[in-house]
């Protein structure tokens, strides 16, 4: 056999391994299930470090413990008629007030405190919308108390709907508003029947394409059942269900809301925030308390450390990897851990929800799971602030 001859050889066996290794990549590729969210498991200790704010790259501001600054707080609640009766917990006869004097330290750096004016000025002509649940309500209603104490006789417009409501500090053109919708997912009355549709997001998508900064939370409902649970059944891919894993629901709510922004939202124009799970107090053993409280009510300050010695929330397992996968740079505003450490922060009985015999047993009675306006939710606007 002559050289060109060799050469052929040569050439052809290397060919045949070229093609033989390519089929064997594709093999293995067609071999591999696809993705399973319900197959994935976000129970356990699912902590993962807060994401760093990008103008902080050093320090982790979610990290820290609380200490007491008398400065606090920043507004009062009878100078801001805008928050409920729920969260208004001096109104309705809280008879301590030290829960009021506390700031967060973060580890290694400091953040800066709440300016109103500043925060208008760097927002103005732009709107922000909290979406999601009463404690997005928590949220939005401290928020527009920060603001309005830096600007007390600045011109406002407010209105109050369901699910929309807004408030417009109109000098600055700034325009913060709440938009409630406790699962983002859609539910629909069918037959006077309520239908949690999983996978779709059609109803209130189109009034959130539009705004400056979104800020979604979500979870507390996707958890409750019997006379609290909102639905009556769920809807996943054209399929009904009386009921699944509740995790697994909120992992499948999650990603169609994740889908729902990452195809409409123009990153541009547009950036997104989600709040961490807040938590509840309705279980003192988890702060090691031996005292025979049952719950939060009568709690008076914050627990020390940076860590909370009970259990952390399942579903920020589940937020934490939705946000991971998206395309759409999304901010995790990581309040879960600081908020663990205020288990003196909540209305308990002193809420304009709970009526004067309730008062009475406040074992029975006691909100764990709202926050006090003025209150905690103002060290979640104060990073927030650090973060916009």
């Amino acid at each position: 056999m002559g050289v060109h001859g060799v050469c052929k050889v040569l050439l052809l066996l290397i060919l045949f391994e070229i093609v033989s290794s390519t089929q064997l990549q594709i093999t293995k590729l067609h071999k591999q299930k696809p993705p399973n969210s319900s197959s994935k498991s976000h129970k356990g200790n699912n902590k993962k470090k807060p994401v760093v704010p990008p103008n902080q790259q050093s320090c982790n501001i979610f990290v820290g413990s609380w200490v007491q600054d008398d400065s606090y707080p920043i507004y009062q609640s009878s100078n801001c008629p805008i928050i409920d009766p729920e969260f208004n917990c001096q109104q309705y006869g809280r008879p301590d007030s030290a829960y009021l004097k506390y700031k967060w330290q973060p580890s290694g750096c400091n953040i800066p405190r709440f300016n109103g004016l500043d925060f208008l000025t760097k927002m103005k002509g732009k709107s922000i919308m909290f979406i999601g649940d009463s404690l997005g309500l928590n949220q939005w209603q401290s928020l527009v108390c920060m603001i309005s104490a830096a600007v007390p006789k600045s011109k406002t417009q407010f209105t109050k709907h369901d699910p929309l409501s807004s408030f417009k500090f109109v000098e600055y053109g700034v325009t913060v508003s709440f938009y409630r919708t406790p699962y983002l997912v859609d539910i629909d009355s069918v037959n006077g029947k309520r239908i949690l549709r999983l996978d779709s997001i059609s109803q209130s998508g189109s009034i959130w394409k539009d705004v400056d900064v979104l800020s979604f939370n979500s979870g507390h409902w996707w958890s409750h059942k019997g006379q609290l649970q909102g639905w009556d059944s769920m809807e996943l891919g054209g399929s009904i269900y009386e009921d699944m894993d509740r995790l697994v629901a909120f992992d499948r709510g999650m990603r169609t809301w994740s889908n729902w922004v990452d195809t409409n939202i123009d990153t541009s124009k547009t950036r997104v925030y989600f709040q961490g799970v807040s938590p509840t107090h309705y279980n003192p053993k988890e702060w090691k308390d031996d005292s025979g409280r049952k719950n939060c009510y009568g709690e008076t300050g914050p627990l020390g450390g940076e860590t909370y010695p009970g259990p952390y929330p399942d579903q920020m397992g589940v937020i934490q990897s939705v946000i991971r996968d998206m395309k759409t740079p999304t901010y995790l505003l990581d309040i879960t851990v600081l908020s663990e450490l205020r288990k003196d922060g909540h209305p308990s009985i002193y809420s304009g929800n709970v009526s004067p015999d309730q008062r009475l047993n406040p074992n029975r009675s006691s909100d764990c799971s709202h926050w006090c306006l003025p209150g905690l939710p103002d060290t979640w606007n104060q990073l927030f602030y650090a973060t916009i």
